[in-house]
């Protein structure tokens, strides 16, 4: 009785990291879905990410139960008590990336076909593609409870920060040079800001690993361009 209680609390756990990486990659594709359609202006695409990100809410009221349930009946300590945690933490930041993903989706076949946005646009999508990748890796980093990896991608955040910075820049001088264009330049400023935070959760979840992994907090500040 005692080996299978042991065995049943192992694969609980298993299944709480196993759903909350699940929740990472869903995620993840919705993020790169919504890049592919700011780029094709594809109002057909953006529609289903929105849709889409139900399957999200879902899973991370998954994990909630699951980290509930685990924290009532088995009383974990130490690591297991921490991968709790860090889970209900993650799921969290995840649930706000997918979020971001929609509005980005909802956005863009908003974007107008002038010129300015034109040349502005793939700017946007390079920093889109940025975001992306550092969240796949800290979700590859969470699968493997890999804090190295996980502390690597956090300081790559200040590369989106610059660029983040430029691009800005280019866009509200733009705006002062096109200003019949003010709505859709709005809307660019709005993207960029927000695959900007996405990659603020992605350091969220890279110091929620360290903690899980090392027992303690990461102290040092965040880099920042």
């Amino acid at each position: 009785m005692k080996k299978h209680i042991v065995s049943s609390y192992d694969w609980e756990l298993k299944r709480l990291n196993s759903t909350v990486t699940d929740m990472g990659y869903l995620a993840m594709e919705q993020i790169e879905a919504s890049i592919d359609a700011m780029r094709k202006r594809d109002s057909k695409k953006a529609k289903q990410i929105v849709l889409d990100d139900q399957k999200i809410d879902n899973l991370e009221y998954e994990v909630a139960n699951l980290s509930l349930r685990l924290l009532a009946l088995r009383q974990p300590m130490a690591l297991d008590l921490r991968n709790i945690v860090a889970s209900l933490k993650i799921s969290s930041d995840i649930e706000r990336i997918a979020d971001y993903a929609s509005n980005i989706a909802e956005r863009s076949p908003l974007l107008s076909s002038s010129k300015p946005i034109q040349l502005l646009t793939p700017s946007i999508i390079e920093l889109g593609n940025l975001v992306s990748k550092m969240f796949k890796n800290i979700v590859e980093a969470y699968a493997k409870q890999d804090s190295l990896k996980a502390m690597q991608i956090w300081k790559s955040d200040v590369r989106v920060d610059k660029m983040y910075n430029k691009i800005m820049k280019n866009i509200i001088s733009s705006m002062i040079k096109n200003q019949k264009s003010l709505n859709s330049h709005t809307h660019l400023l709005f993207m960029a800001k927000t695959l900007e935070r996405l990659g603020d959760h992605s350091t969220n979840i890279a110091e929620d690993i360290y903690f899980l992994v090392n027992g303690k907090q990461y102290k040092k500040a965040r880099p920042k361009g």
